[in-house]
């Protein structure tokens, strides 16, 4: 895998080096030792430099990424895949539950990333598996996947930093009875629940900040459609933050079993805008809410606004 980015030095900035011109543009530290690796990645107008070269006003900054081998311990598999948007720098997949993100020990087949390696290995063009936002196996909806280290390190910038990050993650879950208050925030810290290394729970005391905003939009059945959004990601959130406010998801085998009208956490994300890590353009993407959650409604489909 190649890819090729050209920069332009404004004729408004002021001479400066190469790596303060790329961290502005929001390179890591580690994506600028990754480029120093490679003696021709990093070329100023046309001729190979350091990152302490000075840019002057009209430059032209070329980088060549280059990626030439591919994940380890991931076997290509032919699986179902929703792409929802590609480019050179990124993707967007909408993932049905029951796929796990990464393989693992019982699941080293059924992978979104089994699924990407196949799809890459079709194009013979390599690949490293580089997940965004991970979703749980069972949570259906949209995860970004990044196609090469640089927009790799920005798009995880932007997750870590959430005051400036542009990245918001929207999702519709289904709760049992009728959630009170209609919408507010919830503010309860999760740490690992004693005892297992699966389960987290609400800890006050040694939990990590876990904020999540929710809003109800519709009620039937019995059951609320909610729409949260994170303003942290920490393992099992939504899950659990729910569960804590007196309404668990229907269907969580983890924290409330109740499997009568679904199999698997009613919990999908629908909804994904950011800030392109390269072109700086906004993206917004949505993900219809899957047949077994919205069967939960019955005959009258859910309003969502």
């Amino acid at each position: 895998m190649e890819r090729t980015l050209i920069y332009t030095a404004d004729n408004s900035i002021v001479s400066m080096p190469v790596s303060r011109f790329l961290k502005q543009k929001g390179f890591s530290s580690q994506n600028l030792v990754q480029l120093k690796k490679d003696p021709t990645a990093v070329q100023a107008n046309g001729i190979p430099c350091f990152m302490n070269h000075i840019l002057q006003p009209g430059d032209t900054l070329t980088l060549h990424i280059r990626e030439n081998h591919s994940s380890e311990k991931i076997p290509p598999v032919n699986l179902p895949l929703n792409i929802v948007y590609e480019d050179a720098d990124l993707m967007v997949v909408n993932k049905p539950a029951g796929m796990p993100i990464h393989p693992s020990m019982n699941n080293y087949y059924n992978s979104l990333a089994n699924a990407l390696a196949y799809y890459f290995e079709q194009q013979n063009c390599p690949f490293i598996f580089r997940c965004i936002n991970r979703l749980d196996r069972d949570t259906s909806g949209l995860t970004i996947v990044a196609k090469h280290y640089v927009s790799a390190g920005i798009l995880s910038a932007m997750i870590a930093n959430k005051a400036t990050s542009g990245i918001t993650r929207e999702y519709l879950a289904i709760a049992k009875g009728s959630v009170r208050p209609l919408e507010g925030t919830i503010t309860a810290p999760l740490g690992r629940k004693e005892g297992s290394i699966i389960e987290r729970t609400v800890d006050f005391e040694n939990g990590e900040s876990a904020v999540t905003h929710y809003r109800v939009l519709d009620e039937k059945n019995g059951h609320s459609l909610v729409s949260l959004i994170l303003e942290t990601g920490r393992t099992h959130q939504i899950r659990i933050h729910m569960k804590y406010l007196g309404f668990p998801l229907i269907g969580d085998y983890l924290y409330n079993p109740d499997m009568a009208l679904i199999h698997r956490q009613a919990l999908h994300a629908w909804r994904l805008s950011f800030r392109h890590p390269i072109t700086g353009e906004q993206m917004h993407f949505t993900a219809l809410l899957p047949e077994d959650m919205a069967k939960v409604a019955g005959d009258t489909p859910w309003s969502i606004s």
